[in-house]
């Protein structure tokens, strides 16, 4: 990019904490792969623990991953983890240990595939 940010947008890189972040989440809240109700409960979940332990991550809601089964679904990256029926106590194991701890909870990964 040649010309400079707008204080508006440098503003918002700022916010989100671009320059620290380490992983980007995103998760699918449905409505195609879980009820609207279990992606948005989930997403509450991912965003209070992620608060809690600090985790230096973007996180992105979306409204849909192209799964539309067993949802809601979460990828992580860079490593491209990709976890399926993310409940509210599962994201809290996977924030915990994945996001947090950077230990995969393998039990859970449905697909690795990450960007290069």
């Amino acid at each position: 990019m040649d010309e400079p940010l707008s204080p508006a947008v440098a503003a918002g890189f700022a916010k989100i904490k671009l320059a620290e972040a380490r992983r980007h989440v995103l998760l699918c809240l449905g409505p195609d792969c879980c009820a609207p109700e279990a992606g948005l409960a989930t997403w509450e979940t991912l965003k209070e623990k992620m608060r809690e332990l600090g985790v230096p991550a973007l996180r992105t809601k979306a409204a849909c991953l192209r799964i539309c089964s067993g949802g809601p679904w979460m990828v992580v990256y860079p490593e491209g983890i990709w976890y399926g029926g993310v409940t509210p106590e599962r994201c809290e194991r996977i924030a915990r240990e994945h996001l947090a701890g950077g230990q995969p909870v393998a039990e859970w990964i449905a697909q690795v595939h990450p960007l290069e």
